[in-house]
């Protein structure tokens, strides 16, 4: 409030007094103005203080407001990089959740079709996340010797069969993995040792897979005709039982891990458990 309009008419009211006389009822009247306007001046003081405290808590309330809607703003912007992190982690596990569906759906048609190697008594089966066929070494050789026998000839023949006759089977890399039991080799044996022995039928059944289908002496086609340089072979001994353990194994066992496996390898996007299709 301006205070100068107060200030005036006390001047004039302090000089009308002094300059000429009044009865008292006038003087009285003049005080009672002075007082009124004493008490305007004081009000209007205090109103100017009113103002300027409210005026400085204003400002307090606005740099506060100010301050958190910096914060708000900081904090909106860390808001929305998380959610854009998340909302791209999901689509990046939707699209690897799709693929490994079709993974997974690959594989349960690649064992369909291996399973009709079960109707001439071979099995198929999931190995340390691995699909193999198991094929019985029985069957294949005669005990401690690497030859193919007759009946191995004609089961590695029907597999290759499959094999080859299949777009997806035929395009796959394989391993060819040889096992023993845990009987210890003898000494002075051709092979060495039990690893020597079961990398040697490896070999063989590899080398009957891959040859050229040629007319035996049965007048039987002798040879599997699959790619070379899709096939490998090893040789694991007695370490990698399917039955009992490396130390102890029973006489059905022992049978059991006489074996050669045929291990097909998955590709780089394929590496999913494959326990899920057993």
């Amino acid at each position: 409030m301006n205070r100068t309009w107060l200030l005036a008419p006390l001047a004039a009211l302090a000089l009308a007094l002094g300059g000429c006389g009044h009865t008292d009822e006038e003087m009285a009247a003049k005080q009672r103005e002075i007082d009124k306007l004493s008490a305007d001046l004081k009000a209007a003081k205090q109103q100017i203080a009113d103002d300027q405290a409210k005026y400085g808590e204003a400002r307090n309330q606005l740099d506060k407001m100010r301050d958190d809607l910096k914060r708000a703003g900081i904090g909106l912007e860390k808001s929305q990089q998380d959610a854009q992190r998340l909302a791209q982690a999901l689509a990046e596990y939707k699209q690897r959740a799709e693929q490994l569906a079709i993974i997974e759906a690959r594989f349960r048609e690649l064992r369909k079709k291996l399973d009709k190697l079960n109707s001439i008594g071979l099995k198929v089966a999931v190995r340390n996340n691995r699909m193999v066929i198991q094929l019985p070494g029985d069957i294949l050789f005669d005990s401690g010797k690497d030859a193919l026998r007759p009946q191995g000839n004609e089961v590695l023949a029907q597999v290759a069969e499959v094999i080859r006759g299949d777009k997806d089977l035929s395009s796959r890399y394989f391993l060819v993995a040889g096992h023993t039991d845990n009987a210890p080799y003898p000494r002075g044996g051709p092979f060495k040792d039990n690893w020597g022995l079961s990398l040697a039928r490896a070999r063989q059944v590899l080398l009957y897979l891959i040859a050229e289908p040629k007319p035996g002496k049965d007048g039987k086609a002798q040879g599997g005709g699959l790619s070379p340089i899709r096939w490998a072979a090893a040789g694991y001994g007695e370490q990698d039982p399917a039955a009992g353990t490396i130390a102890s194994q029973a006489k059905e066992e022992m049978q059991k891990n006489r074996r050669v496996e045929l291990v097909v390898q998955p590709n780089v996007e394929e590496m999913l458990n494959l326990d899920t299709i057993r």
